[in-house]
């Protein structure tokens, strides 16, 4: 009998041990996940922070990361004029309101009804 005590006892523990490496591994998951997450929060206002800077900075001479706004500011352009192109092949316009993208010739923005610039002089 002391033999299928022994036995039993030995079942229950090593149940138990399982048990508490599956919960630490679930554990050490969830902290990957929340670590991941704080990461990219992290990165997010890295980028968040550096576009504000831009954006306070980009007309200033003489500042440290001339070159890097020389280049951002390069590669917006030709961002702007990429998208100009892509309405042009698409037939479509920007409303200079909304943003939202109308057919060529469109009087008003169906999105937010602003009148969409160029179509008429007054």
């Amino acid at each position: 009998m002391e033999f299928f005590d022994k036995l039993g006892e030995s079942l229950i523990t090593a149940g138990k041990d399982v048990s508490q490496r599956a919960k630490d591994v679930s554990e050490i998951a969830k902290l990957r996940l929340d670590i991941k997450a704080k990461e990219d929060y992290v990165a997010k206002q890295y980028v968040a922070l550096g576009q504000a800077y831009y954006e306070n900075h980009k007309d200033e001479e003489g500042l440290e990361e001339a070159e890097q706004m020389f280049l951002i500011r390069e590669a917006l352009e030709e961002i702007s004029r990429m998208r100009a192109e892509l309405q042009k092949l698409r037939g479509t316009s920007e409303c200079g309101n909304c943003g939202a993208q109308m057919p060529e010739g469109a009087v008003f923005c169906s999105s937010c009804g602003a009148r969409l610039d160029g179509m008429y002089e007054d």
